[in-house]
């Protein structure tokens, strides 16, 4: 289940994956199945060349794309999700839901 989603986040997010940029949406989730998380961050780019570029670059395969018509992403959970958004220096995201990483 998904909240805590800014309708201008959202809209300004869908824009840019249109426009054929590597795009960030980062909002509050809930999962059983991914009891220690409790956000999930949409890495998305319409590009799939490009997306699967980048999420090689970032050690994700791309059997792991959510093929979603006109916004296929990556959901980022956990560790990964702090890893990546600190490299892709996403600092809206990792302040505004506490995504900081020890060291």
């Amino acid at each position: 289940m998904a909240f805590g989603i800014k309708r201008s986040d959202l809209n300004a997010w869908k824009s840019a994956v249109q426009q054929g940029e590597m795009a960030f949406l980062t909002h509050y989730w809930l999962d059983d199945r991914f009891p220690h998380a409790n956000t999930v961050t949409k890495a998305a780019c319409q590009d799939m060349k490009q997306l699967i570029e980048w999420g090689e670059k970032h050690g994700l395969k791309k059997e792991w794309i959510h093929d979603r018509v006109g916004f296929p992403h990556f959901d980022l959970i956990g560790e990964t999700q702090k890893r990546i958004l600190q490299k892709e220096r996403s600092l809206g995201n990792i302040q505004e839901y506490g995504l900081y990483i020890e060291g």
